[in-house]
C-alpha cells in the first residue's frame, strides 16, 4: 500500500535511527527586504517577528539557546539527538564570517543536522563551500530552508518578495552542486494563485531536486500589509475544502522521494487575524489525511512527468 506521504518524522527515524527534534536558534539578523536594500516593508504576511515567535532571545549566544532548548525538549520528548534550526529571518544575510562563527557555535555534541533558514537571493557559492565542509568535517547534516511561496511572477510581485523564479532556480542548482539539501516553503492556498499555479510548483520543485518542502497555510497578522488588506476585504483566506484539494493536488504531483516536514503552518495567537480557520494545526492535517485516505490519493500518484514522462514510455 503506498504511504500517504513522506513525513518527515519517518524520515529522521530512517536517517538517524531515533527520535530527533529540532531546536530553534534565533539571531540577530535582518532581511533585504525589510531594512531598506529590497524594500522597507517586507513580505506582506510577514509580521516584526518574522518566523521565529517561539524563539529564544536572539541576544543569548547560539550555543546557549541549543543548550537550553536541548535541556528541555530532551527531558519533556525523550530525545537525545538535534536539529539546530536557524530559524528567523534571512540567516545568510550577515558578514561571512559572522555567519562562520554562528554555524560553528552549532556544532557541538548531539547535533546531527544543521538547518538555516533563507531566501534564495542571499546565498552563494562561498557560503554554500564552508557548509559543505561542516558537512564533511564534522559529519552533519545540512538543509538550506528557501522560501518560495509560489511559482507565479505576478504573485511573487504581490507579496512583495523581491525575488523571482530564477533565483529559486539557482539556489537549488548551487546547493545540489555542493551536495547540501534544500526545502523550499510554498503556500498552498494563496487566493492570488490558481489549482494549476499549485501543481506546477510541485513539478518545479520536483524536477528541480528539492529534497524537502514545508507547505503552508495563508496566515494573517495584525500589523502587516495583507493584514490591512483582509480587514478591507482585498484578500480574502480559501475555504478549508480548497485548501485541501489544493495540498492534496500538490502531494500527487511531488515527488514521492522528497520528504514533507509538514501539511499545515502555525502562528502567534495574539497577533493572529486569521489561521487555520479557527481549527488547529493537527485537526486540519488529520482531515487533509483523512481525505487522501478516503480518496485513495497520495503523494506521486500523479509523478509521471519527468524524463520524457508518459510519452516516452508510451511509444
Amino acid at each position: 500500500m503506498n504511504r500517504l506521504y513522506y513525513r518527515f518524522s519517518d524520515y529522521l527515524r530512517e536517517r538517524y535511527g531515533q527520535k530527533v527534534y529540532k531546536l530553534p536558534v534565533n539571531l540577530p539578523v535582518s532581511c533585504p527586504n525589510r531594512d531598506g536594500k529590497l524594500s522597507e516593508k517586507g513580505c506582506i504576511f510577514c509580521g516584526e517577528e518574522g518566523a521565529g515567535f517561539e524563539s529564544l532571545p536572539d541576544c543569548l549566544g547560539v550555543r546557549e539557546q541549543i543548550e537550553r532548548n536541548a535541556r528541555y525538549i530532551g527531558k519533556n520528548y525523550n530525545a537525545a539527538r538535534f536539529i539546530a534550526y536557524f530559524q528567523n529571518f534571512t540567516n545568510t544575510y550577515v558578514k561571512f564570517d559572522d555567519f562562520r562563527r554562528y554555524i560553528l557555535e552549532a556544532c557541538i555534541e548531539d547535533i546531527v543536522a544543521i538547518c538555516i533558514s533563507t531566501r534564495p537571493d542571499c546565498i552563494n557559492d562561498l557560503y554554500l563551500g564552508f557548509l559543505q565542509e561542516i558537512k564533511r568535517d564534522k559529519n552533519i547534516d545540512i538543509v538550506v530552508e528557501l522560501g518560495l511561496q509560489s511559482i507565479n511572477h505576478h504573485t511573487l510581485r504581490v507579496l512583495n518578495r523581491g525575488h523571482g523564479l530564477a533565483e529559486f532556480i539557482d539556489a537549488v542548482i548551487r546547493l545540489n552542486r555542493f551536495g547540501l539539501d534544500s526545502c523550499a516553503h510554498y503556500i498552498v492556498d494563496l487566493p492570488m494563485d490558481t489549482l494549476e499555479d499549485v501543481i506546477e510548483g510541485a513539478k518545479v520543485i520536483s524536477a528541480l531536486g528539492v529534497r524537502q518542502v514545508k507547505c503552508h497555510s495563508l496566515y494573517i497578522l495584525r500589523d502587516t500589509q495583507a493584514g490591512l488588506m483582509y480587514e478591507k476585504g482585498e484578500l480574502t483566506p480559501l475555504s478549508p475544502d480548497q485548501y485541501m484539494e489544493r495540498v492534496i493536488s500538490f502531494l500527487e504531483y511531488l515527488d514521492p522521494e522528497i520528504v514533507i516536514q509538514r501539511l499545515i503552518g502555525r502562528a502567534p495567537k495574539e497577533r493572529t487575524l486569521f489561521c487555520n480557520w479557527g481549527m488547529s494545526w493537527w485537526k486540519v492535517q488529520e482531515l487533509v489525511e483523512e481525505k487522501m485516505r478516503r480518496e485513495g490519493r497520495y503523494q506521486g500518484r500523479k509523478f509521471n512527468y519527468l524524463n520524457g514522462g508518459f510519452c516516452m514510455r508510451n511509444l
